[in-house]
């Protein structure tokens, strides 16, 4: 679990943990250094809306910017970016208010393994 300022991830497992992005929740199992994504705002089965598990290489937070970057190879050339959404007031990424956060019961619950 990482906690820094803004940021803030939250473990239901003490290997996994959330990331709330504009547009996807991210959930990262660090035990097995793998991630997946459950797009939000979809009217759709929460299957049919997440990816399958991918591995990454490191993830890297930047708690001025809320930025967060997922390294999908070692040598650090490919890569993912997104920023946090904040959604207290319209999120500086998005201009949206807060959206729906999946808690990670939720999305097992939802059989998406």
């Amino acid at each position: 679990m990482f906690v820094g300022n803004n940021i803030v991830m939250t473990a239901d497992h003490s290997n996994e943990f959330t990331i709330e992005s504009c547009h996807s929740t991210w959930i990262f199992d660090e035990a097995r250094m793998r991630f997946r994504r459950v797009l939000k705002g979809i009217d759709l089965d929460p299957r049919l809306a997440s990816t399958g598990w991918r591995p990454y290489w490191g993830l890297e937070i930047d708690p001025l910017s809320d930025s967060f970057v997922v390294h999908l190879d070692p040598s650090g050339t490919r890569l993912l970016r997104s920023w946090r959404h904040i959604g207290n007031a319209p999120c500086p990424e998005c201009g949206e208010e807060a959206t729906t956060e999946l808690s990670i019961e939720e999305l097992r619950t939802g059989k998406l393994r």
